[in-house]
């Protein structure tokens, strides 16, 4: 089972490596990226958001601009340029457009994981993401077709489930991704817990894995008790 260190020394990641995953995820994937903000280390462990406000929800795991859905570009040379001009901006990846996002608790991601492993589920790339500012705990991100956040409350009546009280989130249009190694929320850092490979291009479709989610989630008795959302902030 996938185990993510929550400790918060994870190393900041070299700005070259930030540059090269934003250009392949837009040469190799084809999916749209744009740069976000970024963390300002301050004295100690304290760290600011490069946006400026001190109680920033999302510390580097922001756009800049409200024309960030406009901006994002499947470029390379753009996307190049964007990240020599500031190499420490974060990596997100708007969803929505090549594909949605089922967000679940690390805990629950990692039982579903192994689950969908054994039962043999085709399964796309999955991001383990540090929590939010306020949240506990790391989230686990699976990359689905478009279309999840339509399809969710009517997947979760299926199988006798509603979103309320049920810690599964889908995100798709007007939201984004963190992409990995983008550092946020105080020193840790966005991971590939499924890298993208030439094996998982193609994406699974969200009722492929709503199901294991579901259960997956039901089983978790440290998530938190949340209102599935049309768009959410990683």
């Amino acid at each position: 089972m996938l185990h993510v260190d929550n400790a918060p020394q994870d190393p900041q990641p070299d700005p070259t490596s930030l540059l090269a995953e934003a250009v392949r995820c837009a040469e190799e994937r084809h999916w749209e990226v744009v740069p976000g903000t970024w963390l300002l280390d301050g004295d100690g462990a304290a760290v600011r958001c490069s946006c400026g406000d001190p109680g920033c929800a999302l510390p580097g795991a922001h756009p800049v601009g409200a024309d960030w859905g406009l901006l994002a570009s499947v470029g390379s040379a753009v996307v190049r340029g964007w990240w020599t001009e500031r190499p420490e901006a974060s990596i997100l990846l708007p969803t929505g457009r090549a594909f949605d996002v089922l967000d679940v608790p690390e805990v629950a991601g990692c039982l579903a994981l192994a689950r969908m492993e054994r039962m043999g589920l085709p399964l796309g790339p999955v991001v383990a993401a540090p929590a939010a500012r306020g949240r506990s705990g790391r989230r686990l991100h699976f990359l689905v077709l478009p279309g999840a956040v339509a399809k969710l409350p009517e997947l979760l009546r299926q199988i006798g489930c509603t979103s309320d009280g049920l810690d599964l989130v889908a995100r798709g249009e007007g939201d984004w991704l963190v992409a990995p190694p983008s550092r946020f929320g105080g020193h840790a850092t966005a991971l590939w817990a499924r890298p993208p490979t030439l094996l998982n291009r193609w994406l699974p479709d969200a009722v492929e894995l709503v199901s294991p989610l579901a259960y997956a989630c039901r089983r978790d008795p440290s998530a938190p008790r949340l209102v599935q959302r049309e768009t959410a902030a990683v």
